[in-house]
């Protein structure tokens, strides 16, 4: 086969949801304000790489193409995401932004067990899950349109973010 992104996808979501677990795991012993944190922090996550994912589908490259006629730092790698746009969608929408959301519901599956041990957990556990569900689902909702308004900047920031750790040629 050609071309084995479904092979890659695969794994990659495998050791990162087994890596997120794993801090999952280790987070439940923590501080429930951290866990708190936590949890706000990998949706945050999961909604940047939501935007990302959508401006790399959105994208102009006639911008990136003048941007590196100009040799602006980091418009070549920029170029590289808008010619890989379904790639780098798949990734960053549904890798990283489905693990995300895999850990988010069970580190506040840990809260609720945490904050609620000898407690009736079905109310509180409706309540955390639907804010979960809310924050997870609005915030993708406005990165989706960030990430289709703001398409250029947003790819043309990525790039010069991973110019950063490219090797000189």
């Amino acid at each position: 086969m050609k071309n084995n992104w479904t092979l890659k996808v695969f794994f990659l979501t495998f050791i990162l949801a087994m890596i997120f677990s794993l801090i999952a795991n280790f987070l439940g012993d923590f501080n429930n304000i951290i866990l708190i944190i936590c949890i706000i922090s990998i949706i945050l996550i999961g909604i940047i790489f939501d935007i990302i994912g959508t401006a790399a589908l959105s994208c102009d490259t006639k911008v990136l193409h003048s941007k590196a006629s100009q040799k602006l730092k980091g418009a070549k790698q920029a170029i590289r995401l808008a010619k890989n746009a379904s790639s780098v969608s798949s990734f960053c929408n549904d890798v990283v932004g489905d693990v995300c959301g895999i850990v988010s519901g069970s580190l506040v599956t840990i809260l609720v067990v945490n904050l609620f041990i000898n407690n009736d957990l079905s109310l509180w556990n409706v309540i955390f899950s639907s804010s979960l569900s809310a924050l997870t689902v609005g915030g993708k909702a406005l990165g989706k349109s960030l990430g289709v308004k703001k398409s250029n900047d947003i790819i043309y920031s990525v790039g010069k973010i991973i110019s950063i750790f490219s090797k000189k040629k």
